[in-house]
């Protein structure tokens, strides 16, 4: 059976900063200077190959992608793409059993909520 489902509007980083502020106590400008510290020591660590686990949530990683011919979908000529590497992010088993559980209730789902 097929659900209705509607795309939840997205968050901006102001919006988690918002967020982040209502639950900590802490003021919107000491949050976005925590959320922007989080998010460059990600990109700096990925950019000197270092791995990153955060238990429950999930890890970020680099993946070295081999040179190969592709063709651009407008024209079809064939172009070469060389070797170049991308961030990827595996979610953690919790993390997709809490939004599993989450959207099949129509509501956020909590850690821990069976």
């Amino acid at each position: 059976m097929r659900q209705n489902f509607t795309k939840p509007k997205n968050m901006t980083k102001a919006d988690i900063v918002d967020r982040v502020a209502e639950g900590t106590g802490l003021t919107k400008i000491e949050t976005e200077a925590v959320v922007e510290g989080f998010i460059s020591t990600v990109i700096s660590m990925l950019k000197e190959g270092y791995g990153i686990e955060i238990r429950g949530f999930g890890s970020f990683r680099v993946k070295k992608k081999k040179p190969r011919v592709a063709r651009n979908p407008k024209t079809g000529q064939q172009v070469y793409v060389p070797e170049h590497y991308v961030p990827t992010f595996k979610f953690s088993k919790d993390f997709k059993q809490i939004v599993d559980k989450g959207m099949k209730l129509g509501k956020p789902a909590e850690k821990g909520v069976e």
